[in-house]
């Protein structure tokens, strides 16, 4: 039977089980939306802008553990996905993007909204491709979502031009696809786990390390078993976090330049570094030649790009996360290594990240996450990217049932809020909630819009401290208190030179809570510490609409612990009694 190019798009998301797309209509993609008109099976979502859309989906994809699909049109359609694209791709984020595209007869000739979308994405997804025969539609297509989810998760982008959409051809969808050169190897070399195992069992200072690969392959419950079998403490990256739960009593906390004192402590004190599912990118290693350096350091990645590419190591093992710490299960035993244990509890006890204690009176970020964790039992987080996430990061409590969504590698503005609603599409029993800063909270706050037609109750948590806080401490710390560009109460009428914020500076600009009420959403302001939990469960009863909790904390109130820029983990600032005076850095 033939069948229109477009009209086999739609049956072959049908074959995939696409159950949402997010889309952008326009000309050189209105065919396709013609063929998705009247399809009850797949719930098309129409954001307010594509980055919005695609930062949703990915969203979508993190917390259901699916393919995330977006469609948008040729030119800036296609152009406003880069970042999403690039967003995704780091984090080994499983999405397809389809793109309209000129006539096939046009492309190269400058056509309106003609765009390179392939060449411009080569380098941050992990397969791009243009369809330049309608009979290659349905493989191409297959071939997209199976590269998109298998080995290293990564994005897909699939350029379908006009003609090809329009084009008669085979109704024929395969049903599995085979790839020349392609063969991810999840399986595990059992004689590089003996290896593994043998230098694990002989050490005294042992530490898990674990990243995004945990997470990503579901593995958490066997990661603990893992955990609790052999008696070793963990500490994650950001994008690790919840590997096991943050509460588990060997779980030491995140690594890294805002990591926690012990976890940084423990990486450079260790003599053997297990990690799994880790990139060893600058924001975790710091100094690279001090990076751990009295560790024996074993890699567990599918990636075998990503094995000694930032980090030497001793024992490579290339394997799907999950597959690899099943096999180290079966084998591994109990370590004596209370010594190891009771040391970096010391380091736990010394420098706490609960500082409660002395932090500022006040709506503080800590007693905000700290409501949140007791209130909701059900939930998916989302950040920002900015102070919000990294005081996220240390505080938020994470369990089976709580999960928590961020950009680790590309650090993207303007994700959360959108990466909440596919979040909570995908997941609509489930509580969602986005924490957010005043600065990325205004870079894709259109998508309002979105959550109100299509009746999604997320909680957005907008600490407002009315400066891009994380850049502000860095002027803070290391430019003597210059804070240029970072003030979002600025006007043209103020000094040139300003540092100190007071109560006679503008007005914030916007009001959260009167353009939160003119989408038709619920809007609450908290200035007071007896007034969050209220918020909370005020923002958690609501059943249809979103609503916007905007939560005003100290102006210039900071994360710590930080490493300074170019130094190593045991160069760590620990608290807030550095705050007028400039750190040197080498």
């Amino acid at each position: 039977m033939k069948i229109s190019g477009a009209d086999l798009f739609v049956k072959a998301l049908m074959e995939e089980k696409v159950d949402i797309l997010f889309a952008y209509p326009g000309g050189q993609a209105i065919e396709l939306f013609n063929a998705l008109y009247g399809v009850e099976s797949i719930k098309v979502i129409l954001s307010r802008h594509e980055q919005g859309l695609v930062h949703a989906a990915d969203g979508y994809a993190r917390s259901t553990g699916r393919v995330g699909v977006c469609l948008v049109t040729s030119g800036p359609g296609a152009t406003n996905l880069v970042t999403g694209i690039a967003t995704a791709n780091y984090d080994s984020v499983p999405l397809v993007c389809f793109t309209g595209q000129v006539p096939t007869y046009l492309i190269g000739n400058d056509a309106f909204q003609e765009v390179d979308i392939v060449g411009i994405v080569r380098s941050i997804s992990k397969y791009a491709i243009t369809v330049r025969n309608r009979e290659d539609l349905g493989t191409i297509i297959k071939k997209a979502f199976y590269v998109a989810k298998s080995g290293k998760p990564g994005v897909v982008v699939v350029d379908l031009p006009k003609d090809i959409q329009q084009k008669l051809g085979s109704d024929l969808y395969p049903e599995q696809v085979e790839i020349r050169g392609y063969k991810p190897n999840t399986a595990v070399h059992s004689e590089q786990i003996r290896k593994a195992l043998d230098c694990l069992n002989a050490s005294r200072k042992p530490i898990f390390l674990l990243g995004g690969g945990v997470n990503i392959s579901r593995a958490n419950k066997e990661m603990t078993l893992l955990a609790e079998k052999t008696g070793i403490p963990v500490i994650t990256t950001i994008m690790g976090k919840g590997s096991i739960p943050t509460n588990h009593p060997l779980y030491v906390g995140n690594l890294g330049i805002h990591g926690s004192y012990a976890a940084n402590n423990a990486i450079n004190e260790c003599d053997v570094l297990f990690s799994i599912g880790v990139r060893f990118n600058d924001r975790i290693t710091g100094k690279i030649s001090e990076f751990a350096k009295h560790a024996t350091i074993i890699h567990i990645d599918i990636d075998p790009a990503s094995i000694s590419r930032n980090i030497v190591v001793d024992i490579p093992i290339v394997a799907d996360a999950r597959n690899a710490i099943g096999a180290l299960l079966d084998k591994s035993i109990s370590l004596d290594i209370e010594d190891w244990k009771e040391q970096i509890s010391s380091w736990k006890q010394l420098h706490p990240h609960d500082r409660s204690q002395n932090s500022v009176s006040g709506v503080t970020p800590q007693a905000i996450i700290h409501e949140i964790n007791a209130l909701f039992d059900n939930v998916i987080i989302t950040t920002d990217v900015g102070q919000n996430q990294l005081w996220t990061t240390q505080f938020l409590e994470i369990t089976e049932t709580k999960q928590m969504l961020t950009s680790g590698g590309l650090g993207t503005m303007g994700y959360g809020f959108p990466a909440a609603m596919g979040a909570k599409l995908g997941n609509p029993k489930t509580d969602v909630i986005s924490i957010c800063g005043d600065g990325g909270m205004q870079m894709n706050i259109q998508e309002m819009a979105t959550a109100i037609v299509h009746e999604l109750p997320i909680i957005i948590c907008i600490l407002n401290n009315g400066y891009l806080g994380n850049v502000r401490q860095w002027q803070e710390m290391f430019f003597s208190k210059r804070y240029s560009s970072t003030c979002m109460k600025r006007r043209e009428s103020c000094p040139v030179i300003c540092n100190t914020p007071s109560e006679d500076c503008p007005a914030y600009t916007p009001d959260f809570i009167r353009l939160a009420e003119s989408y038709g959403a619920k809007g609450i302001r908290v200035q007071r510490v007896e007034d969050i939990k209220p918020a909370l469960l005020e923002a958690k009863a609501a059943i249809k609409n979103p609503t916007v909790i905007e939560f005003i904390i100290e102006r210039e109130e900071n994360v710590w612990p930080i490493v300074p820029p170019g130094n190593s983990l045991a160069d760590m600032i620990v608290g807030g009694e550095n705050r007028n005076a400039e750190q040197k850095v080498d």
